[in-house]
């Protein structure tokens, strides 16, 4: 049995691949073009473009099941347009392929933040109200946009589940993920102060495994929340410095502070090609991220567990260094 899996070298499609071969699977990595994550691995790499419909229906063809993962993650603008086209229309692409080739499942890859995080004193799980179109950052309605799409291919007979895993972090961070960045900047010393806030961090194997339960095991058309746990930017920070033996700030700036640097930061990193970790976006979330997201469903239906934080930023911050990092 053929399992294609699209955005195959990204961070959680290194994981992915990997997981799918130790139990045997047959797999096709469907890339763009970076082919660090799958290089060397006993599979078959097919480059493809989501948003040239051609090219994924022949990259889909013959693949009993599908993981979508192929998705762009920018928390600072819309990138003129191009979140929208990728998150949605390349996912539209995707459905269209696969109801043409009869897959048996597709797995689509959403995100926490296809969710309202208000009420932020309220648990959050599936049945949570989506952001609302021009309410939330381009990234945010771009989910949701995708995650329409899919229902729709459900409406015309595709077998789809999704899931919508909170921030990722963990080891085969090829890239690296807007997240193993952050780390790696700790490890370097290129923070001279934190920020407050927090969010819902979750070990990105964890997440692998849910989605494999989720082809398995979950409901036609349901969503499954995959979260980790809630922690603040400061304790993550705390554990890369122990496990990676530097020394780390301790203090921590203010949200409103850290804006008032943050555009400058921004267009500095712009001037230099190089993605911003912290914009006026990406403080926002901290400091609105819902501090009580439930995986009970996927529990419950999956069998789905999420180790400790401290384990996978070992883990990080190991295969980090092992890699020249």
């Amino acid at each position: 049995m053929l399992v294609a899996v699209t955005g195959a070298s990204g961070h959680v499609g290194g994981n992915l691949v990997r997981e799918l071969l130790a139990r045997g699977r047959m797999v096709r990595a469907i890339v763009h073009s970076d082919t660090r994550a799958v290089d060397n691995l006993p599979l078959e790499v097919v480059r493809a473009d989501v948003l040239d419909a051609a090219s994924i229906e022949a990259a889909l063809a013959g693949a009993e099941v599908v993981y979508h993962l192929a998705a762009k993650i920018w928390v600072s603008g819309d990138l003129g347009g191009l979140i929208d086209r990728i998150n949605r229309e390349g996912t539209r692409n995707v459905v269209a392929a696969c109801i043409k080739h009869k897959v048996r499942r597709l797995v689509h890859f959403s995100s926490i933040h296809a969710f309202s995080q208000e009420p932020r004193n309220e648990p959050l799980d599936e049945t949570r109200e989506c952001v609302a179109p021009g309410e939330g950052l381009p990234y945010d309605c771009s989910k949701v946009a995708g995650e329409a799409e899919v229902q729709a291919g459900v409406r015309q007979g595709l077998d789809a589940v999704i899931v919508n895993p909170t921030s990722m972090i963990g080891p085969l961070d090829f890239k690296p993920s807007p997240m193993g960045e952050a780390i790696l900047g700790l490890l370097h010393g290129k923070f001279p102060m934190l920020v407050d806030g927090g969010f819902d961090w979750v070990d990105v194997r964890d997440v692998v495994a849910g989605a494999m339960a989720a082809e398995e095991k979950g409901r036609r058309g349901e969503r499954y929340l995959l979260p980790g746990r809630w922690a603040p930017f400061a304790e993550l920070a705390r554990w890369v410095g122990e496990y990676g033996g530097v020394k780390v700030p301790r203090r921590a700036a203010p949200l409103w502070l850290a804006g008032v640097g943050a555009p400058f930061v921004t267009a500095w990193c712009r001037l230099r090609k190089r993605r911003p970790i912290f914009t006026l976006e990406s403080l926002d979330v901290l400091r609105h991220s819902n501090r009580r997201i439930s995986g009970e469903k996927a529990r419950r239906e999956l069998g789905y567990t999420a180790r400790p934080l401290a384990d996978t930023i070992r883990d990080t911050v190991v295969w980090f260094r092992e890699h020249g990092y």
